[in-house]
Order: structure tokens, then sequence, then C-alpha cells
């Protein structure tokens, strides 16, 4: 290999990357070979640690999804299946779920091990793993997987018991009531398992020190410009035909922050595929129907699935933190017609063609999304374009002619053009919106802290379940410690969402998600715009990459031709 320092993201922007290790080929001997053996992928947005503990964002859940696995996964059908556990079982009361592991998996070779070889994964690294997630010094924000939900003593405290290795192949987890959706859960990249020897060794460090047991290895991380993977040569998985995975050599991930550069790196065959289509792009690349545009057909695939996220607007019913301007729109807003006119008002399909480019489905039902079963727009209507209905309403409040509405509409950059269309809508009815545009960081902490009377966001599902979008609406879950940003109140809710998590009949469960969604409806703490989709593009030589609801990023079983 090139014995020489090398700008590893000029090489990988070029499309000639040099694997640091991987190859002991001459300058002269790369070729369309080597290149067939890594992915390369762009992370535009910021990527802060390799430690699965803090896959809070799908920077980090995409790189450490690559390096680590946990107890399940989810299969093509989105439902828990057996990953490093390879057959599960739940008691009958829904309180002990008991796993027996896979023999033979090890972690990644590491100088962390005495030998430098990998040791082989034992239950108790799973109760490590996941006391680890717990510990306030590891300061995980993903503790709230296992908080609430597994045994606690008589104090409130973690139990000593709620995670118990029985022997190296089998971990018991014992939770203090049924929670159905715990499965989904264990899914999750918090939920993977590392060793203890490498956070003994690295502390915090060990975020840019990965030691998985994944299809690949980490190799090297230059902030901001470059991250490599190797391939896991001892990796515990094989494909159908008995032949080990993955197939890849090597994975490349960039970080050009700016859009249009990163499509035009794609366009140019620099990169194997991009995730999502921003409005720049989008245009360019689609018709106003959601069709590709005929220049670029055939130029590469495009995967078009929905998507596990509700892009909404949300209203403050609680006044404790609004001041000002704020707490005088969060008055009006606290009159359910208000809400409900200002939902009747918006032409959602109108939304979805002349803005989004047909990406996505009109939010014509209620908060959860289309790509779960639970969705229903019969057994869950919602509140679809009536402008007259609107104003009737807004008449009935005391509004109109001579007495318009005033409100501002709290949002990002990225939702300006939407908001923007929505405004019109409303303006149409006599309602008058100014769009207050927000930094990312600065939304979130107004809309988590409750000061932000009218604003725009999006839930995107942690795992694939309806409870996690109906949780949003649960009363202890007011935020800024839980979900529920509207501080929507119901006890009728509350009894039903403590019913459904225990419901372990699929139907019943189903049925009480609905009634409950019904609820937000009735209620309209929300306007639920759209269900969005994954758009994914990717180069025509690539095999085996599927878009799903969780839009994750799976590549061990990709190969380029």
């Amino acid at each position: 290999m090139f014995v020489h320092e090398l700008n590893w993201r000029a090489l990988l922007v070029s499309g000639s990357l040099l694997l640091l290790g991987l190859t002991a080929c001459q300058p002269s001997a790369r070729s369309a070979a080597d290149e067939r053996r890594v992915f390369r992928y762009n992370q535009p947005e910021a990527l802060s640690s390799l430690d699965p503990a803090f896959a809070r964002n799908q920077a980090n859940s995409w790189a450490v999804a690559q390096l680590y696995n946990g107890l399940l996964e989810l299969d093509s059908a989105m439902q828990p299946a057996p990953a490093l556990a390879r057959r599960f079982a739940v008691s009958e009361d829904g309180k002990t779920y008991t796993f027996v592991l896979r023999r033979g998996v090890r972690f990644h070779d590491s100088e962390v091990f005495a030998t430098g070889r990998g040791r082989a994964v034992v239950a108790q690294d799973f109760v490590y793993s996941f006391r680890r997630l717990l510990d306030p010094a590891t300061a995980s924000p993903g503790g709230w997987i296992f908080r609430g939900k597994v045994l606690e003593d008589k104090a409130g405290a973690i139990s000593d018991t709620c995670f118990v290795a029985a022997n190296d192949s089998t971990l018991r987890i014992h939770l203090q009531a049924p929670f159905v959706p715990f499965l989904g859960i264990l899914t999750m990249p918090y939920a993977s398992v590392v060793p203890r020897e490498t956070v003994a060794r690295y502390g915090k460090d060990f975020r840019e020190h990965p030691v998985g047991t994944g299809p690949f290895r980490f190799k090297l991380w230059d902030e901001g410009n470059v991250l490599l993977y190797s391939r896991n040569s001892h990796y515990w998985r094989r494909d159908n035909q008995g032949r080990t995975l993955p197939y890849l050599d090597a994975v490349a991930i960039s970080f050009i922050a700016d859009r249009k550069t990163e499509f035009l790196t794609f366009m140019q065959g620099k990169l194997d595929f991009l995730s999502g289509i921003r409005e720049g792009s989008r245009d360019l690349i689609m018709n106003p129907d959601g069709s590709v545009r005929a220049d670029f057909q055939g130029r590469f695939t495009v995967q078009k699935v929905p998507y596990l996220n509700t892009e909404y607007l949300g209203f403050q019913l609680d006044s404790t933190n609004l001041s000002g301007e704020q707490a005088a729109q969060g008055r009006a807003l606290r009159d359910v017609r208000v809400r409900q006119a200002l939902s009747y008002a918006i032409d959602k399909r109108g939304l979805l063609a002349y803005v989004l480019s047909h990406v996505g489905q009109p939010g014509n039902s209620g908060f959860v999304p289309a790509a779960l079963p639970s969705f229903s727009v019969t057994e869950v209507p919602g509140l679809a374009y009536q402008p007259q209905r609107a104003r009737q309403l807004l008449q009935a409040v005391g509004y109109g002619p001579g007495h318009p509405l005033k409100l501002r509409l709290s949002t990002v950059a990225e939702r300006k053009a939407v908001s923007e269309f929505l405004q019109k809508n409303w303006a149409d009815v006599g309602v008058q919106v100014q769009i207050d545009i927000n930094q990312s960081a600065a939304q979130q902490e107004m809309v988590d802290g409750g000061r932000a009377a009218f604003f725009a966001k999006s839930w995107l599902g942690d795992y694939p379940d309806a409870e996690n979008y109906l949780a949003l609406f649960y009363s202890p879950n007011f935020s800024p410690a839980g979900p529920n940003k509207t501080h929507f109140r119901s006890a009728a809710y509350d009894r039903l969402y403590d019913q459904a998590r225990a419901e372990q009949n699929p139907a019943t469960r189903t049925a009480l998600y609905q009634a409950m969604d019904r609820l937000v409806v009735a209620g309209s703490p929300v306007i639920p715009l759209y269900y969005d989709e994954v758009v994914r593009l990717t180069q025509n030589n690539v095999r085996g990459l599927e878009a799903n609801p969780m839009n994750q990023l799976l590549l061990e079983q990709v190969r380029k031709e």
C-alpha cells in the first residue's frame, strides 16, 4: 500500500479510495474491481459517536449499525426477529423475557483483548451493556428504553435482578409490568452489545475506538472528512447459500454538508446511494406527480416506501411556560374549535402535489403513520380539507372579517416551503399566520420547554409500533422529560394507553390504538400534515440494498457489480 500521507477526503470524493490496510496493492494496481468492493455513502449531518449508547439520530445509528448487533433485529415485515439471540420466549404474564444466545459469536479482533483476538460473546456482556446504558456516568440518551419498564426496587431504582445471566448462553430480562412493544425496543441500536474491556480501556473515548460484533470493523475516522470500515472476516452470519457475509470489503463514509454538492457527487458516480431528496434536487429529478423526469430515467434506481415519520403541527395546551405574545396565542389555541379550524383549512393533498412532488401521503387520518398496521383512514378518519367548515368554526369562536385570528408558527428553514403553502391556506379562511424561522437547536429547545404556542415538528419512530407514536399524548410523558410536547391530557386516553401497553392480543391492541388515535383527532393537539416516505437513489450496480419504513442502512448483504 502507499506509505506517504494521503488526503482521504480528496481520494473519496474522486472515487479513487485507497483502503488503508485492506489491499496490498501498488498505485497502478488500483482498478474498477477495487471500487466494486467499497460501498460509499455520505453523511451530511454531523456524526458525534460510534458508541451505540449514543445512537440517538440517523447519522450515529447508520454508522453504528455496521459495527454492532443486538439480541434482535427487524425482519423484512418490520417484526422483531433473532439476531445474536438464536431464540427467545416471553412468559405468560408478559414480564419475563428469556434469550438463548448463538454460540461462536465473537467481538472484533482488538488490542483490548489479551491475545488481540476477539473473544466470544456471553450473556454477561448483555447484562453489562444494558446496565451501562442506565449508568448516570455513561450519560446515554438511550436509557429510556429500559427505565420505567424493567424491574425496579422499592425505592424506584433499577433492580439488581432486572438483567440476569443464567449462564453464558442464557439471558433473562424482568419487567415490572407487561409491555408488549418491548421486543421492538430491543431491535434499536441502543440495545447493542459492547465488550467491557474496550470501555474500560478507552472510557469516553470509546466513541472513536469501537469494538462490536457486526459485519464491519472500525478502521479510521478523520472527523468531518472520512470514516472507514473494513470487512469483519469472522462475522457470524452467512447468506442463504452458506456464504460468509459481508460481501463488501469496506465502507467509506464522507461528510459533505452541502446537499447540492452531495447530489452532484452522487450524479458523478462517486457515491453509491442517497437517502432523502431535498427541495432543489427533488425538483430537478422528479416530476410534480412523483415520477422520475425523463432525462434521469435509467441513470440510477429510485426506491420509495412508506416511512415511519409523521410531519405535524403542534399546539402547546399548557400555559405555564408561555409568555407575552405566545401566551396570548396560547389562549386562542386552547379552544379546540380553533385547532380544528386550522386543520380543516389545510389542503393536504395540494401540499403533497405542489410542494412535495407526491413524496408522502396526506395526513387525513390520525397521528399514527401509514407504514404501521393500525393505520386506517376508515377506522380513524381525520379532518380533511373543508375550508367552509373552517370558516364556520372560526366564526363560532368570534373570528372573521374585521377580527382576524393572528398567529405565529415556529418552524425551521427546511420546512419553509411547506409553511408558506400552509400560510396561504389559512389566509383563505381569514387567519393571518406569521412564519418564524428558527435554528433547529433553538426550535427544539422552545418546543421541549413549552415556550412555543404553535410549532412545526416531526416524529420519527424509534421502533415500529404505534405505541411509540401514541406515547406523545400520554399525560405522564409531558416534555421536557417525555415526548408529550403539546401537554395533551385526557383521562380516557391514558386508560386506553395503559391497557394497550399490556394487551398481548394483536387484534385487540390494534383496536385500542385506533380508539386512542380517534381521541387525538377529536382533541386536535396536533395536525398531521403528511405521512412521510423514504426515497432512496442508488447506483445501478448496487444489489441487495433494500429500503424499509425505519430507513435503516443495512449493508451486510449489499454487493456492487
